[in-house]
């Protein structure tokens, strides 16, 4: 008897716990071969998000989704919504029996009660896979070393947003991967289903372009304007000088938008969210950008009214009934409350609609004729169309004629006042920067001034003022066969000055889609204008007229270092000796920027394409448009604009934004490494283990086997201790902290003097490849550059 009863209570529990089903959670993973089913959740290790099955709304549906799992205190929420990510959004479960799980292989997929199933993951990995949902949101899919740790991400949800941007991820495009980051929104509050609005980067003519873009059904809702000097032109909100943090990464083909946070702000209280009717809304109080559907935020498109509507039209919401039924969208057209209203709107004879949402949307309109009765104790809402009427025919045939008229003068004299007047400003932009420059102070001018194009002009470093005219003879009116290549500035030309000596000359033409400027002109002018050395690139000088602005530099008949270096066919035209020479020269060159000229200037942009060769082959460094100018006494900033070149980078700058000379110095270094092997720093070289140009010298380094670092071509040619010596000086460079790192004086003292004992380097920064988590970079400009110097902002101190 005492058996039975105690059989009975455990058949009690044991029916308790199966019918009951109390939620269980994972802690933060999920392990291959476990199974989430409804009900179950995994929490972040911090406890800020919860991953499991949902019904958004009052909807019946199940879909497995992110949200946070965390108490909003102060009330701030302008969504009612927590999920910020939906697994699968247009494939919704219908009951409770949906079950998430790690297959045998390795796939991430959601089964369901009927036995279909919906992949998440395509990527197989037989065995060891596990999925872990991370503190910021994001849920990962990896297969592990035995060890425990990472071999490779599979899959993650931040590469598949929904309608909602977390700190860290990506809103952009990768080129080489084909991989797009955009949000769309959901359909209405209960179907998170894809809706009709998005958000990306805008795509651009023959590139991507730096402005964000709100779509609805194909055409440009708002735009936020194009990112310049850290924030948007049309939302200054969005910035890198706020709370959060913007930033617009460009990088080898990856172009996307990102923000992050500090550990101490509150990370519940940030998202970026775009909702059914195209607002973007960010979680924390400030106002919706994009609001174009109740008010014009700078930035909204003027969305085409059909011509039978004016623009003075207004839906009034009120309860009550009409006296038949109406024209219907169901469901299967996924229509948002914005959408039914577009829909009414662009059917001339509408003159109400309705919208209701559940599991289904339901979006009715009526036409014109059909009546309206208001019934304040209806339950259903119905949009009125209200509106002026539209004013006579006759009265705009007769007014529309004199408008016009009058319309074409005030054309005629603006155009007139405006071709004046920008005359004159070009005139005036021209003494200002002649100004400017003759009060300027240059390193080798004995009065300290330069002398102006009314002056005699019997220097060899004076800065000469051309006229328009004068470079359209001698590129030949921009011929293209006089093209040598364009960078981010615009087209370079080969040139022939019409003076006494016939002086070739390289032209570069500000492109009228380029996004420089007339300050940016002006301050690469007089930081150029400063600098005369061998080893730098000489300014002749430019033209400012007719809204051209050209700069005219010495032309250079071997064009530039990569063009030989990288090039399989003419790289054995540098022997030992020249790439040595080349080495030198660029070292001094470095030197006179960082010690003595007047002004101590940072290049931040040193590589390969900017050393341009002369006939004899000299080096000289160009392309200062990203230059830094220092104070004498000052050794170290810091700057929250990050630009460079990927595989050149310190790693203090790259992380950081810390600038100092020892940023210049490690890029002098991998241009060393570079001009020793014939390499290119960037790409990988170990199958087995991503190391980059810097990890494959220190490993060969390391292992004694240095010369087998340097390119086959110089076996002939060199001194083995000369290219090991090099090498040496090359690592030293490249170390991970900027002050184990030698100055150029030092580095021009181990060049020139072999007896100088060399300390042993350490290991380098930036080993391994890792630039798709470098916070790098790059402008867009031409790999192999024709004699160009790509203009950019210079910042000020």
């Amino acid at each position: 008897m005492a058996i039975n009863q105690r059989s009975l209570i455990v058949l009690s529990f044991l029916c308790y716990f199966l019918l009951i089903r109390p939620s269980h959670s994972f802690t933060d993973t999920l392990l291959q071969g476990q199974q989430l089913k409804d009900h179950d959740h995994l929490i972040s290790a911090d406890g800020s998000f919860k991953l499991g099955f949902f019904s958004p709304g009052t909807s019946r549906s199940r879909y497995l989704g992110i949200w946070y799992n965390v108490v909003d205190e102060n009330k701030i929420f302008i969504a009612k919504k927590k999920e910020v990510w939906v697994a699968n959004r247009d494939n919704p479960l219908s009951d409770a029996s949906g079950i998430l799980t790690i297959d045998k292989s390795g796939k991430l997929t959601i089964l369901h009660g009927d036995n279909s199933t919906i992949p998440l993951s395509s990527v197989e990995a037989a065995s060891n896979v596990s999925a872990e949902l991370l503190n910021s949101g994001n849920f990962v899919l990896k297969e592990m070393n035995l060890d425990g740790s990472t071999k490779q991400i599979l899959w993650q949800s931040f590469d598949y947003p929904t309608d909602t941007l977390l700190p860290g991820m990506k809103l952009g495009f990768d080129d080489k991967k084909m991989k797009i980051w955009s949000l769309t929104s959901w359909i209405n509050d209960n179907i998170p289903a894809q809706g009709s609005f998005s958000l990306t980067i805008a795509m651009g003519f023959n590139n991507r372009t730096s402005q964000l873009v709100i779509w609805w059904k194909g055409s440009i809702y708002w735009t936020s304007g194009m990112w310049q000097s850290g924030r948007f032109e049309l939302a200054s909100q969005l910035s890198n000088e706020g709370h959060p943090d913007f930033s617009f990464i460009s990088n080898d083909g990856l172009n996307y938008f990102t923000y992050s946070l500090s550990q101490s702000e509150n990370h519940s209280l940030s998202r970026y969210m775009i909702d059914s009717s195209g607002s973007l809304l960010e979680i924390g109080g400030m106002a919706p950008f994009g609001a174009c559907s109740y008010k014009s935020d700078p930035g909204c498109v003027a969305q085409k009214m059909p011509d039978c509507r004016s623009q003075n039209v207004w839906f009034e919401a009120k309860k009550g009934f009409m006296s038949a039924e109406g024209q219907k969208f169901m469901e299967s057209s996924n229509l948002s409350s914005f959408d039914c209203q577009a829909k009414c709107l662009n059917n001339c004879s509408c003159a109400a609609y309705a919208y209701s949402s559940a599991n289904q949307t339901v979006c009715e309109i009526w036409s014109q004729g059909i009546t309206f009765t208001e019934k304040y104790d209806e339950t259903r809402v119905i949009y009125v169309l209200r509106g002026k009427k539209a004013k006579r025919w006759i009265w705009a045939a007769i007014t529309f004629p004199v408008l016009m008229a009058t319309l074409v003068a005030c054309s005629v004299y603006y155009f007139i006042q405006r071709r004046n007047r920008m005359a004159a400003e070009n005139d005036a932009e021209q003494e200002i920067l002649l100004c400017v420059l003759e009060t300027e102070a240059t390193d080798s001018s004995p009065t300290g001034k330069l002398n102006d194009v009314k002056r005699d002009r019997k220097k060899s470093h004076e800065l000469n003022f051309f006229s328009f005219e004068s470079i359209v003879s001698a590129t030949n009116n921009f011929a293209a066969a006089n093209k040598l290549g364009e960078g981010g500035f615009g087209p370079v030309f080969k040139g022939k000055l019409n003076d006494s000596q016939q002086q070739q000359v390289a032209v570069k033409r500000l492109s009228r889609n380029s996004g420089q400027g007339l300050a940016e002109f002006k301050n690469e002018l007089l930081l150029i204008a400063k600098l005369q050395h061998t080893n730098l690139v000489r300014l002749i000088g430019c033209c400012i007229q007719r809204e051209e602005k050209i700069l005219i530099y010495e032309f250079m008949p071997n064009k530039s270092l990569d063009s030989f270096l990288f090039d399989p066919e003419k790289k054995h035209l540098l022997d030992w000796k020249k790439r040595l020479h080349i080495i030198e020269g660029i070292a001094q060159g470095l030197l006179y920027l960082h010690k003595y000229s007047r002004l101590r200037i940072i290049h931040r942009d040193l590589k390969a394409s900017n050393i341009l060769l002369d006939a004899e082959m000299n080096p000289k460094i160009s392309d200062f448009g990203m230059a830094r100018i220092f104070g004498k006494n000052e050794s170290e900033a810091k700057t929250i604009r990050i630009i460079g070149t990927h595989g050149y980078m310190a790693p203090e700058y790259a992380l950081k934004g810390v600038v100092s000379i020892k940023i210049d110095v490690f890029s002098f270094g991998v241009l060393l490494l570079e001009i020793v092997s014939s390499k290119k720093s960037y790409k990988n070289y170990s199958s087995e283990c991503p190391l980059n140009l810097i990890g494959l010298a220190w490993e060969l380094w390391s292992e004694a086997r240095g010369l087998e670092f340097m390119d086959p071509t110089l076996e002939e040619s060199c001194s083995p201790n000369e290219v090991l010596r090099s090498i040496h000086i090359g690592l030293l460079c490249v170390q991970d902290q900027a002050t184990d790192r030698p100055t150029m004086s030092d580095i021009v003292s181990m060049l020139t003097n072999e007896t100088l004992d060399l300390p042993a380097p350490k290991q380098p920064a930036f080993f391994l490849d890792r630039s798709a988590d470098e916070r790098e970079v790059h402008r867009n400009s031409s790999e192999n550059s024709l004699n160009s110097a790509s203009i950019t902002v210079v910042e000020a101190r």
